[in-house]
């Protein structure tokens, strides 16, 4: 568990940090309504969202309840999983799609649901399809829906304080600040805030592979698993519509083709460091 301590560190400094940047920039561009205007419109939409995160991310990929009799392995690992951690058993979907890859998602482990592709179900063994289970667990039971949620929630409080000052201006005349850093604040706070969101969503990806790999005592099946999606998922992209793109946070791999800038702005880590960080916790060397 080297890095978990690290990992969760990282994370509380991001979200303090992104929680400063909104004090920040509502403050200079939007004054204190404004401030509190944003916060209120942003904490309803993404309570709606986390409230009804799995419904959200399993009707974007057409995901479909599956019985034991269908997928008899599935139902195998994940029971096997979650009785180890002491959890309940999640509900399990299948999602129509050959394009490989897997979610976990739902506010706690009572109200947790699994999802696999149908990709990803033919093209790993048993064994990698574990450790794939192990770090989709791991994100309900450490509660990264909502940390998702309550990042996303600030991010988008900034982005409605930049674009109600860019159409209505900014707060009162004795806190509006330079002309030139409102502008500024306005185009480059959403951006800013965007990139941190990303940077926890990647922490919490590292703290996935780390857990859910302890709790499988595999971490070198999730890497062969990873090598296996970092392919498939170039081969077989998703398309970036807009529900997909909302749920592409929760899945295992970047189901979008990662080119260029795009990389930049991933919610998640290069494959070739999880890769590397899997096997090191592995003891394996090259």
């Amino acid at each position: 568990m080297g890095h978990r301590h690290y990992n969760g560190l990282k994370t509380a400094l991001l979200l303090g940090g992104l929680s400063a940047f909104l004090l920040l920039v509502g403050g200079l561009i939007a004054g204190r309504a404004g401030l509190i205007i944003a916060l209120v419109i942003a904490l309803a939409i993404n309570a709606y969202s986390y409230w009804n995160s799995d419904k959200l991310a399993l009707r974007s990929m057409r995901a479909r309840p599956v019985s034991e009799a269908e997928q008899p392995v599935m139902y195998r690992i994940v029971r096997e999983l979650s009785t180890k951690a002491r959890q309940p058993m999640p509900r399990l979907y299948v999602s129509p799609t050959t394009a490989p890859n897997a979610f976990a998602t739902g506010r706690n482990p009572r109200n947790a649901a699994v999802c696999a592709t149908e990709g990803i179900l033919q093209m790993l063994d048993e064994r990698e399809l574990r450790g794939v289970f192990g770090h989709e667990l791991m994100h309900v039971y450490n509660r990264d829906i909502l940390t998702a949620s309550v990042a996303a929630a600030v991010a988008s409080a900034i982005t409605f304080i930049a674009q109600f000052a860019l159409f209505f201006g900014g707060g009162d005349d004795e806190d509006r600040p330079n002309p030139v850093a409102a502008i500024a604040l306005m185009l480059l706070g959403p951006l800013a805030a965007g990139v941190i969101q990303m940077a926890i969503s990647r922490t919490r990806e590292y703290d996935a592979d780390e857990d859910g790999s302890t709790l499988t005592g595999d971490p070198l099946a999730l890497a062969s698993a990873l090598r296996k999606l970092e392919y498939g998922t170039r081969q077989l992209p998703l398309p970036p519509e807009r529900e997909i793109v909302n749920a592409s946070a929760l899945m295992i791999a970047n189901p979008f083709r990662g080119d260029g800038l795009s990389r930049l702005f991933s919610t998640h880590p290069p494959m070739a460091e999880r890769i590397a960080r899997l096997e090191a916790m592995a003891g394996y060397r090259r």
